[in-house]
């Protein structure tokens, strides 16, 4: 973008740097302008400039392909949606979920891989729900059962620490089984008596009391499962959720762990097929749920926005070791790519996807759109592109300067 500060020819085709290098262009002689030139743009065929048209798009999720196989290509072994097992105090197990289920869809959302899921499960509005309902009760249970494990492992040597986890994790699962706020009850006093007797501690006197209220707040949501080769769909199911501090949003914890997938040649290009796909997915639920609503400009960056997320994402990566952080870093490149690919075949002017429609109506109507007519429709399309693009900066500066 900008005015250029040099150029060169080779060939026929011009290459030019300009003062912003912030994008890349491809301008072909009769693309905005009409030629007599046989062999330029506008006296190609339909098909031809169709296929012109969408090549970017295509190259930037085809380059996303090969960014997620990198990512991939370091790992041991990848995460599936089964699950595999639970946390001793797993809301998802005690509001239904159970060991071996595979999650296959989530509040209407396809589950196809791991990505989805994250998808699925972070993208989930937080809610008030009744909080009476045996599945809190048990929850409660299970908190509290966590609360007095961690007092009391406070100065554990490590065999006690290994010796009271399985204690604490049977005693979970029980709860989370329970038929009743009394078995629940009943089974979290039990288990109170013998975590504190792994740890050589006295008894309690006085057990906690559950204190029910009118209601609470979750994230909830319906799942569908496959559970013994049977599709069985499970409603309300709790995730895990807390406030990192008493005037913090409420925030999601995974409370389970799923089984992995051996890592083969096959998997490796299966997995890397079905993440590329759900980040295509992703982008597009994202940009649907921008005009729905969902997402705010809040959630939108642009340049300034995501340099300052790279640099978050490399920082955090680094306490990890060097690889993890490079592998972060093309992770964000495979999303922008794939992202930048989407958002270009949008049905908008002055994209790609914009052009398209302009030949899809040439080609129903054996006529093209006038280039008057064509030229103001871009014109328009690229100063409101260019508006949101001064917005969107200007949101990211401020949030650089004042936080949010």
């Amino acid at each position: 973008m900008g005015p250029k500060l040099f150029s060169f020819t080779k060939g026929e085709t011009t290459y030019s740097f300009r003062l912003l290098p912030i994008g890349g262009y491809c301008a072909m002689e009769g693309e905005d302008e009409e030629s007599d030139n046989p062999r330029a743009f506008n006296n190609a065929k339909i098909f031809k400039r169709m296929i012109i048209v969408v090549a970017g798009a295509v190259m930037n999720i085809l380059f996303g392909l090969v960014l997620m196989m990198i990512t991939l290509l370091p790992q041991q072994e990848f995460s599936s949606t089964t699950v595999a097992s639970f946390a001793p105090y797993s809301f998802t197990a005690a509001s239904g979920l159970q060991e071996g289920d595979e999650i296959v869809e989530i509040n209407d959302y396809k589950i196809n891989c791991s990505n989805d899921f994250s998808f699925a499960i972070y993208t989930l509005p937080v809610s008030e729900v009744d909080g009476t309902t045996l599945e809190i009760f048990k929850e409660d249970c299970l908190f509290d059962l966590r609360h007095h494990c961690a007092l009391l492992a406070q100065d554990a040597t490590d065999e006690q620490i290994e010796a009271v986890y399985s204690v604490w994790e049977e005693g979970g699962k029980r709860i989370a089984l329970s038929s009743s706020k009394e078995e629940a009850y009943a089974l979290m006093c039990t288990y109170f008596d013998k975590i504190s007797d792994v740890f050589d501690k006295d008894r309690v006197e006085q057990y906690p009391e559950i204190k029910e209220e009118k209601t609470r707040l979750r994230f909830r949501t319906d799942m569908t499962v496959i559970r013994n080769g049977e599709e069985t769909i499970l409603n309300d199911v709790d995730f895990y959720s807390y406030r990192p501090d008493k005037d913090a949003e409420p925030a999601l914890a995974i409370d389970f762990i799923v089984e992995p997938i051996e890592k083969t040649f096959g998997t490796l290009l299966s997995q890397t097929g079905m993440r590329t796909v759900s980040v295509v997915r992703m982008v597009y639920n994202s940009l649907a749920g921008l005009l729905k609503g969902q997402f705010g400009i809040n959630d939108v960056s642009g340049p300034v926005g995501l340099a300052s997320a790279i640099t978050d994402v490399a920082s955090e990566s680094l306490k990890t070791g060097f690889l993890d952080a490079v592998m972060s870093i093309v992770f964000v490149m495979m999303v922008i790519t794939i992202n930048l690919g989407i958002v270009n075949m949008l049905p908008f002017p002055a994209l790609d996807g914009g052009r398209f429609v302009m030949l899809l109506i040439e080609a129903i109507f054996k006529k093209p759109v006038p280039r008057k007519i064509e030229g103001v429709i871009n014109a328009v399309g690229l100063a409101l592109l260019l508006l949101l693009m001064a917005v969107i900066t200007f949101k990211d500066i401020w949030v650089l300067i004042f936080g949010g």
